[in-house]
């Protein structure tokens, strides 16, 4: 019921771009790890072949699956014709335009290669999920979600001010078809209940944390000495316990985020307005690298 024959053409297409779940029985406790519920609505990303799709719609009140391959959504159509609370949305999940004011969920194994755009889509304000559940690369995930797998990188410290991580199961990588080269988790993206940043407090936020990551300088103590005294820093590091000298990787996301709160409340506005628009300008320069490889790989 939840799979179907894929023509050759069909397997090479997608064999650089998804790697899909086999077992059912593995769907279905993935579910129960999950707090989903008869009456949430819940996104999927590239369901493929179904099998996730239909243990879902078993579950939830309604699923809306988004699949961008013109043969596999013709093949899905087919099978959930009549299904109800079943919707299949042809069409690029980064163009699709999320649900804004309504609580749903996400549930997706999602294609590797655009892991990031899709975090970064489902991470925006007013716009994101309550809860997401994503089967992804397990290196992208310790990027997200920094210590305690991983060093804290700009990503995750960006992220975890609105959004806790959480790693709920490893999967084999012989539970996918076909075999990646990659290990893959399961991995829980859910908003805090209480976000510690409102709107204004969050752009000075993303901008303090972006400028002190993009300075060339080596060690926090260089990289800060624009914004903070010597003896600011030389306090700071005493009292959260961080060494000057350090990268900005090695600090934990609650010694950020309280070197920031004194940045907020203890600096002047001439000094706080020397990291103004930090965020945007590194979004605009990879925004232009993205375009310079796309180019490349065109030309190729």
């Amino acid at each position: 019921r939840s799979g179907f024959h894929m023509n050759k053409k069909t397997k090479q297409q997608l064999k650089y771009t998804q790697n899909f779940l086999q077992s059912t029985e593995l769907v279905n406790k993935l579910i129960e790890m999950s707090n989903l519920d008869k009456d949430d609505l819940v996104l999927e990303i590239g369901p493929g072949k179904g099998i996730i799709t239909w243990e879902l719609a078993r579950t939830v009140r309604r699923v809306i699956a988004v699949e961008y391959d013109d043969y596999l959504y013709k093949k899905l159509s087919s099978m959930f014709e009549g299904r109800k609370n079943v919707e299949i949305i042809k069409g690029d999940f980064l163009q699709y335009e999320l649900p804004e004011g309504k609580e749903y969920k996400v549930f997706a194994n999602i294609p590797f290669n655009i892991t990031a755009e899709i975090i970064h889509k489902i991470t925006e304000k007013n716009r994101a999920p309550q809860d997401a559940y994503l089967v992804i690369q397990k290196e992208a995930a310790w990027k997200y979600i920094g210590y305690p797998y991983y060093k804290e990188s700009l990503r995750s410290l960006l992220l975890k001010p609105y959004f806790e991580f959480r790693i709920l199961h490893s999967f084999q990588k012989t539970d996918f078809r076909p075999v990646p080269d990659v290990d893959a988790v399961f991995l829980h993206i859910r908003q805090r209940r209480k976000q510690l940043l409102k709107e204004k407090e969050g752009r000075l936020y993303q901008d303090f944390i972006t400028y002190i990551f993009t300075r060339q300088n080596k060690g926090l103590g260089n990289k800060c000495k624009r914004i903070f005294t010597h003896k600011q820093l030389k306090r700071l590091a005493r009292d959260n316990g961080f060494n000057m000298d350090a990268n900005p990787t090695e600090l934990r996301f609650e010694q950020w985020y309280r070197l920031y709160c004194f940045f907020a409340d203890r600096v002047s506005a001439e000094k706080q307005a020397l990291v103004a628009g930090a965020y945007d300008k590194l979004m605009k320069e990879q925004q232009g690298l993205d375009r310079l490889h796309r180019n490349r790989r065109k030309r190729k």
